[in-house]
């Protein structure tokens, strides 16, 4: 079983109740239970609480200053005050017009009641009258002649308090008979200005009764009885006070006093923690002892003696004793000056210091003058040094005291060679450089480094075979044989074997070049065709119809390019040597293009062979070009043999630092 199942409604509205008595507020009510009907009934009565107590305040108003014009504000707070302080003006209306104050006004259950009461307590038989007409029992059931009507129940048990007989029902003291003659309500005293409460305190309406509360609380010191009063509290009987051991607690109206348990002697006083500590007589009075004698302070008192000759610093005693000389401090034994000039003065000296001391007339000796701080940054061009009894100049790195011991000269550090080959003095310092081909080191900053040229991000782009590093350079290089190196030492250019001689091809074969080698190239016409020159053969005359349809000639050419060369690049293009107005060409391939590299396309005069697609790989291709020329009704054919070497990029090797 939880602990709230334990808390009654009761209990819930009690809490309720309280809360609004004292905080005068019920929308910060804490919950006492998770029920939710525990939580209604908490803020029912908190609420209820609220508005009895601005009802008692509006029906004071009504009574005390017969008017409501000081509640025209009419807020939140004080709407219910008003509306009370209004009804219970009604109910004085009602009494002065002689109007019976159970009336049936339709203006609110609430409005009634204040009406009501006020009505009846105007009139002549106000609430005491009312009250003896109808005496009420004792909480213990006797009426004011000690009688139980309980004992004697005439009214079989109909009656939810008292019965007095005759079928008639009571309510008990502090309660009033509701309209079915049968049940009880609590009368309201607050309401009703039955109360008793003194200035200062405020009614609150119980069950049955009422009770005053003090709406000032009694401060600090105080408590409040069950009478409503305020009462000193002891804080030497509950032992609440702060006294230390050695004091005694006293008590007085709203707080306490300590008092020391005992009193010091003579000569003695008392601290704030109570101890008694010793009186220095010869501090605290004025002239204690007589001229010529001198106090001395005791435990608790003090003496005076005769005071002796005493000479002051910087004299002494004459040989009878009678009075005091000056002391030669110059003339001692003890050198007091430290080689400075000493000057003898009554009761003291004074030493004449060289230049770069001065002297302190506290220590009476010769100081050293710190100058670099004195003059700061008039003495020296950089840095000042102190020394005793003077000072030196010095130079920051880079730089050499001048002759005048105070301004610095750069220094010109190239004289030592500090750089491994080029050196350039600068203002206070100096820099390293390198020559052409070689970086200064990041380590040391003096030392020059080769470049590897090769080495570099663009390294790759320098030579178009290969790289070659030196100290301070770099050179290319190309295969051998084939290629040979440019003019501008860096890119290769392909060896004309046909041009210098180096082929191999026999007397009667024809060379041709191509890139990085050759070709050893020949050819035969063939049946009814006859050679003309290096590449040409025509038809010979005939009159077969077979014979007219070969190609009246055939052509040999020879081209050469290197690979993923770009495509729709145009490598070979065809046209008779005569156009004449209503000629009619077409080219195609007719052999070699099984690959299908290559294409055609027509052009006003002839034709043209591109190519169609990317070749990424060498090869020899044989390809046979047939133009046909319509010319006047009669066709004619020529035959183009284009031999085609597709030759390699310029091979390249990647650099290798460790094949130098």
């Amino acid at each position: 079983m939880s602990v709230e199942e334990h808390i009654s409604l009761e209990d819930c509205c009690k809490h309720g109740q309280s809360y609004g008595n004292e905080n005068k507020d019920c929308l910060s009510l804490p919950l006492i239970s998770g029920s939710t009907t525990c939580r209604i009934v908490q803020e029912q009565c908190c609420v209820t609480v609220l508005e009895d107590n601005m009802c008692t305040t509006g029906i004071n108003v009504a009574k005390d200053q017969g008017t409501c014009d000081s509640l025209f504000t009419n807020t939140c707070e004080t709407k219910t005050t008003k509306i009370c302080c209004d009804c219970c003006l009604l109910g004085k209306e009602a009494h002065e017009r002689n109007i019976p104050c159970d009336h049936s006004l339709s203006v609110g259950y609430q409005c009634s009641l204040v009406l009501r009461a006020c009505c009846v307590g105007y009139s002549s038989d106000n609430l005491t009258a009312r009250a003896e007409q109808t005496e009420l029992p004792n909480r213990d059931g006797t009426n004011a002649n000690g009688v139980n009507p309980v004992l004697s129940d005439q009214c079989n048990g109909k009656c939810t308090h008292l019965c007095v007989g005759n079928d008639t029902c009571a309510c008990l003291k502090g309660y009033k008979l509701r309209p079915d003659e049968r049940s009880c309500d609590d009368i309201n005293e607050c309401l009703l200005g039955a109360s008793n409460c003194r200035g200062g305190e405020r009614c609150i309406n119980t069950e049955g009764s009422f009770r005053c509360m003090r709406e000032v609380s009694c401060g600090t010191g105080y408590e409040l009885t069950e009478n409503n009063n305020c009462k000193d509290i002891d804080e030497c009987e509950t032992g609440t006070h702060n006294c230390n051991p050695q004091f005694e607690c006293q008590n007085t109206q709203g707080s306490f006093r300590c008092h020391p348990k005992t009193n010091c002697g003579g000569g003695f006083i008392r601290d704030a923690l109570g101890n008694c500590i010793d009186i220095n007589e010869c501090v605290s009075q004025t002239n204690p002892c007589h001229r010529g004698q001198i106090c001395i302070n005791t435990l608790g008192s003090y003496i005076c003696q005769r005071n002796s000759v005493n000479c002051g610093r910087g004299y002494h005693l004459n040989d009878n004793g009678t009075r005091c000389v000056d002391i030669d401090e110059c003339q001692g034994t003890q050198e007091v000056c430290e080689g400075h000039a000493c000057i003898n003065q009554l009761g003291s000296y004074r030493c004449v210091c060289e230049m770069g001391y001065n002297f302190n007339s506290v220590t009476r000796t010769c100081e050293d003058l710190n100058e670099c701080m004195r003059y700061s940054g008039r003495l020296c061009a950089h840095k000042c040094d102190n020394t005793r009894g003077s000072y030196k100049c010095s130079c920051t790195t880079g730089f050499k005291l001048a002759s005048d011991g105070r301004n610095c000269d750069d220094l010109n550090e190239c004289e030592s060679n500090p750089c491994s080959q080029e050196c350039a003095n600068v203002y206070g310092s100096y820099q390293c450089y390198c020559r052409r081909g070689y970086q200064l080191s990041d380590i040391d900053g003096v030392t020059c480094e080769d470049i590897d040229e090769c080495a570099l991000p663009t390294g790759g782009h320098i030579c178009s075979y290969r790289c070659h590093n030196t100290p301070g350079s770099f050179y290319c290089s190309c295969p051998t044989n084939t290629y040979t190196l440019a003019v501008n030492g860096r890119s290769c250019q392909d060896v004309d074997e046909c041009v210098t001689g180096r082929h191999t091809c026999a007397a009667n074969e024809s060379c041709f070049n191509i890139q990085g080698g050759f070709r050893c190239l020949s050819f035969d016409c063939p049946i009814n065709y006859k050679q003309f020159g290096q590449t040409r053969c025509d038809r010979l005359l005939c009159n077969e119809t077979e014979c007219l349809a070969m190609p009246v000639r055939i052509t040999y050419h020879y081209l050469t390019f290197p690979v993923n060369i770009a495509v729709s690049t145009v490598i070979f293009s065809m046209r008779p040597s005569l156009i004449l107005s209503g000629d009619h060409i077409q080219i195609a391939i007719t052999a070699g293009n099984e690959a299908g590299f290559f294409k055609t396309k027509q052009t006003p005069t002839g034709g043209v062979m591109m190519l169609a697609k990317l070749i990424d790989k060498a090869q020899d291709l044989n390809l046979s070009v047939m133009m046909s020329l319509r010319r006047h009704n009669s066709l004619t054919t020529y035959l183009a043999k284009v031999l085609v070497f597709v030759t390699p990029d310029v091979p390249k090797l990647p650099y290798n630092p460790l094949q130098e």
